[in-house]
């Protein structure tokens, strides 16, 4: 066993995930030492990339919202997101087709949008949608401040921090009805019910179980979605060398196998070639079911394991250079299925991929607008693109291993869906790679493949996410498992989160005590 000489001040920050980068840029703009452990060898976590016929395909998030999380977060390390990644607002948020053979795009101006979903259904529906867009605004504004950028508040504390009329601005933000069940006092047509509904998978959710809250994402992506020049991972990539500018130092290709304790609290952490790294806190930047269940030693963190039947949705993607027909895709593309019920009863009642699933494509190599990007001046118009497909799936990937056949059979199904939706991919031109639950289980150790942390199913889910801090001082949390919940953005501000909390506890502490004992996996 060898022993880093650094300081017992320093920070050890387990994963280069969101989270972790997050809370390494808040650290180290403080001149603090910041120290970050990640197994992979790049930052980004979920953000990755899986090279297909020479292109680096983003594999994991594409859709970035919340950009004031980013510019809040580097604005004290003297840059801006402009300053560091190339970005562009999409002007078209998504587009959507039916079985039927209808269309809807979604704009980032409420307007366009109101006269394509009069054209699309009828006037009492986009009058509807401007009703959804008010609402989905109000709410946003009540949780921005007092809940989504803060630290964990109970129910009672999140109605003190709402002030006078907290009651009324609790039903305001409906917690008690479902987001499927609210969608109906605003769209007559179902596909419009799909098409909003589907926010509740951002969180790894059912709209049929999650609260109506989650009508917030609309206006977050009404705010401004953004395309990050040169694909998603450009963001960690950035972010990462902000850090590093401040003095923040990132150990890549190793993984943490033990956080270290004492009587006192953490000690630092062991990585599994027997190195031993002294640290006066530790942020673990993974999904706290890892730590909870023992993946980095017996830490008596006072968490348990997110339970199989509380876990959010796993996926089934794959990562493709393929040439399309027929459907003129956008940026982002969403094909759904015929029983939407059907479809998330398959994946939360009976943890199997639905027979017909909804289906996302990300053509990366696209603007909003449809127009090639990745183009070069004497490609084929039917040159290969590099794509990638993602349907949702049940995270019981350390249960279940997911043969070629049944791999097959769901491609098969997501491929009819397509077709029935007037897009036809060529399979004899198209290279690809798939992921399952079982690979989402290797790669992020005891969720099953959960890609969100718990559901958020019912009014208490919210609050039931762990905060920052866990019961042994020294040790914090950040990631999408956590409060304020999974998402890019969102993992941010855990990992700010983390950072302000430690500084705090920090700060409230007159003394600094050193010791180590003994107390492991790396990262969200």
């Amino acid at each position: 066993m060898t022993r880093s000489p650094h300081r017992s001040s320093d920070v050890v920050i387990v994963g280069a995930g969101m989270g972790g980068l997050a809370a390494a840029v808040a650290l180290s703009a403080r001149g603090m030492s910041v120290r970050v452990i990640e197994k992979a060898d790049a930052p980004g976590g979920k953000i990755r990339t899986i090279p297909v016929g020479g292109v680096e395909i983003d594999s994991g998030p594409t859709v970035m919202t919340m950009k004031w999380v980013f510019d809040e977060l580097l604005e004290p390390a003297g840059t801006s997101l402009e300053a560091e990644v190339g970005l562009e607002t999409a002007s078209i948020l998504a587009r959507h087709g039916w079985q039927d053979g209808s269309r809807l795009d979604l704009f980032a101006d409420t307007n366009d949008s109101h006269a394509a979903i009069a054209a699309f259904a009828d006037r009492r529906n986009a009058d509807g949608y401007l009703r959804l867009c008010e609402d989905s605004a109000r709410i946003y504004k009540l949780l921005q401040r007092t809940f989504i950028a803060d630290t964990r508040p109970n129910p009672v504390q999140l109605a003190s921090r709402l002030g006078a009329g907290s009651l009324g601005a609790i039903r305001q933000i409906k917690p008690f009805s479902t987001l499927w069940k609210s969608l109906g006092d605003y769209f007559p047509d179902k596909r419009l019910r799909q098409l909003f509904g589907r926010y509740a998978t951002y969180c790894g959710s059912s709209p049929y179980e999650a609260p109506a809250t989650l009508m917030l994402i609309s206006h977050v992506e009404q705010d401004g979605v953004w395309l990050v020049k040169g694909g998603m991972h450009q963001l960690p990539l950035a972010i990462a060398a902000v850090a590093e500018r401040n003095g923040a130092r990132f150990d890549y290709g190793r993984a943490v196998d033990r956080v270290l304790t004492d009587s006192d609290g953490v000690t630092g952490v062991q990585l599994d070639d027997g190195e031993v790294i002294e640290a006066g806190a530790v942020i673990f930047n993974g999904d706290m079911s890892a730590l909870a269940a023992g993946k980095l030693g017996e830490v008596d963190t006072g968490l348990r394991p997110t339970s199989r039947g509380r876990r959010s949705l796993s996926a089934m993607t794959w990562s493709a250079s393929g040439v399309t027909a027929g459907f003129p895709l956008s940026r982002h593309n969403v094909f759904f299925s015929n029983d939407y019920k059907a479809e998330f009863d398959a994946l939360f009642k009976r943890r199997a991929v639905p027979r017909e699933p909804t289906v996302y494509i990300c053509a990366q190599g696209r603007n909003d607008r449809g127009a090639r990007i990745d183009a070069v001046p004497d490609a084929a118009p039917d040159a290969a693109e590099p794509l990638f497909f993602l349907i949702n799936a049940p995270a019981i990937g350390d249960a279940h291993e997911y043969a070629e056949s049944e791999i097959e059979r769901c491609l098969d199904a997501m491929v009819r869906v397509l077709e029935r939706c007037g897009l036809t991919v060529n399979g004899s031109q198209t290279e690809s790679v798939t992921t399952t639950p079982t690979g989402f289980a290797r790669m992020f150790p005891a969720t099953g493949g959960a890609l969100y942390g718990p559901a958020s199913h019912g009014w208490m889910s919210s609050f039931q996410r762990p905060g920052a801090k866990t019961n042994v001082p020294g040790l914090y949390m950040a990631g999408g498992s956590v409060h304020p919940g999974p998402g890019i953005p969102m993992a941010a501000l855990s990992g700010r989160i983390a950072a302000e909390t430690l500084i705090a506890d920090r700060d409230s502490t007159p003394t600094s005590r050193r010791a180590d004992t003994s107390g492991g996996t790396s990262t969200d």
